[in-house]
């Protein structure tokens, strides 16, 4: 079960990092990379400790599933502007005066 939560963390980290490389922010990616290995790590030591245990596999694999439609579900949300009212001013901007 641990698994499962490594692997949603993972993909979560995986999609701030693609953020943070899209935007050019040098250090913050390369620490994002830095932690991801040492996750990997963990996993593949997990795996490779009992390759026959399928379940572990299927666990990480369906965590990684999940963490990827959280962190885009989160990415998404965070992208899209909060809609408010116009103000007066903004009104008689974008209507042309009609006499």
């Amino acid at each position: 079960m641990m698994l499962f939560f490594i692997g949603l963390v993972e993909m979560i980290i995986a999609t701030i990092w693609t953020r943070f490389v899209s935007q050019g922010k040098m250090f913050a990616s390369a620490f994002i990379t830095f932690v991801n290995i040492l996750i990997w790590y963990y996993v593949l030591q997990e795996i490779i400790s009992d390759l026959s245990d399928w379940t572990i596999i299927v666990l990480y694999a369906a965590g990684c599933a999940v963490g990827t439609m959280l962190g885009m579900y989160l990415f998404d949300r965070e992208q899209k502007p909060k809609a408010r009212p116009l103000t007066e001013v903004e009104i008689e901007h974008v209507l042309p005066d009609t006499v």
